[in-house]
């Protein structure tokens, strides 16, 4: 076919409101699994860039572009060759179905609007981003992926002297087991890749006597602590900072767990800081399936998960010596510290401790302490970013005071 120029990543109301709170601040397709953000391995996949149509308060950061030929998908959706090959086969006005949900269409956006296509259903496995929990989910898998796509007729930077390798240095494609990106330093480390490759990005750093457990990613300017001990499945995104023992995690980027302290099953936000010998359980003590805060219905949600850990908001802090009950959500905006055990849901623009309990933060605060962390990185605070504040502040006091 004659391929539109025009990809859009959508989100519909309920895929939005079903991935809260990582979708407040984001549209979906922004949302890093793997190595990329879904966005980014659509536009590798397909040599295109991509726009969005997200939620109404989301769209001055995130911009939508119309046009007359446009293929829209499904912003949860993690691109396959089989599902890639089903969507460029689309011809005007039909739209791909899985498990009777629109994934894909070939339309005008008034035809996209009104639900005029053709259906075809696509048959094949795919995988979607539905809950938060679907991240850490499927991230060993979004890894590998990932993995072939950046690494595929690349050549690593060469594994230092005195950093020790535990596997074969290729993997079964005959890829480099280990992808070393150009100014990343490694020092005294150990890397196993028995269970799976390692990306470390651009000027990453990994120090002494720390332990990866692959698959792992560390995105671009990620710092590894000394004695960290990293385990499969996890990704920190761009410029994060990592120590003590994480497992099965995902951070999306710009976050901080520097030290020692336990995160595992886990999907942390941007501009987050976990404190000093804080501990995320992701297993209750009588080994029951877990249930999670749902934000649609306004409560808990079956998992049929055993293991779920911390779920946490963009500009959220948790002090030192925090302690989070299995699969706790804390919404954007929250300072938890103090003793005890916190509830298994904050919502956003909160601040306190489990023994005083939690008052509102005013959103002036909030943006005056975003501002100074974000400069931080050197990273301004826009005047869009604060008029999206601004609506998700609103949304969140329903949440309080509902």
């Amino acid at each position: 076919m004659d391929r539109p120029l025009n990809i859009v990543l959508f989100d519909t109301e309920k895929s939005h409101a079903d991935l809260l709170p990582l979708s407040y601040t984001r549209p979906v397709a922004e949302f890093r699994i793997g190595i990329l953000t879904i966005r980014e391995k659509w536009e590798r996949r397909l040599n295109v860039s991509c726009s969005y149509l997200s939620a109404d308060h989301l769209r001055e950061k995130f911009p939508f572009v119309e046009a007359e030929d446009a293929i829209y998908v499904r912003g949860s959706v993690i691109p396959d060759d089989n599902f890639i090959k089903a969507l460029l086969a689309l011809n005007p006005g039909e739209a791909l179905f899985y498990k009777e949900r629109m994934m894909a269409a070939r339309v005008a956006y008034c035809d996209f609007l009104s639900a005029n296509y053709s259906k075809i259903d696509y048959n094949d496995d795919l995988d979607v981003i539905v809950y938060p929990f679907d991240i850490f989910r499927l991230n060993g898998k979004a890894i590998r992926d990932d993995y072939a796509l950046i690494v595929k007729g690349r050549k690593s930077q060469k594994l230092p002297d005195g950093s020790t390798l535990i596997g074969d240095h290729k993997l079964p494609d005959g890829l480099p087991s280990v992808f070393i990106e150009e100014g990343a330093e490694l020092t005294a480390c150990v890397l196993n890749v028995t269970g799976g490759p390692i990306y470390i990005g651009k000027n990453a750093a990994v120090m002494e006597c720390a332990s990866l457990r692959g698959p792992i990613a560390l995105c671009d300017n990620v710092k590894i602590k000394m004695g960290a001990r990293i385990y499969p499945d996890t990704t920190f995104g761009p410029y994060c900072k990592i120590g003590g023992e994480v497992d099965n995690t995902v951070i999306f980027g710009y976050s901080n767990k520097a030290h020692d302290g336990y995160l595992g099953n886990a999907v942390i936000g941007e501009w987050c800081n976990i404190g000093a010998g804080t501990n995320a359980s992701n297993l209750k003590n009588d080994y029951t399936k877990i249930r999670v805060w749902n934000y649609p219905s306004h409560s808990f949600m079956r998992t049929d998960l055993q293991f779920c850990g911390l779920i946490m908001g963009d500009h959220s802090k948790a002090g030192i010596n925090t302690m989070f009950n299995t699969a706790t959500v804390i919404g954007v905006g929250v300072n938890i510290h103090g003793s005890g055990f916190p509830c298994t849901f904050i919502p956003g623009f909160s601040e306190g401790s489990p023994a005083g309990g939690m008052t509102d933060v005013p959103l002036k605060k909030f943006c005056q302490i975003a501002e100074r962390v974000m400069a931080r990185r050197n990273v301004p605070l826009t005047d869009a970013d604060r008029r999206m504040f601004e609506s998700v502040f609103e949304t969140a006091s329903h949440y309080k005071h509902s």
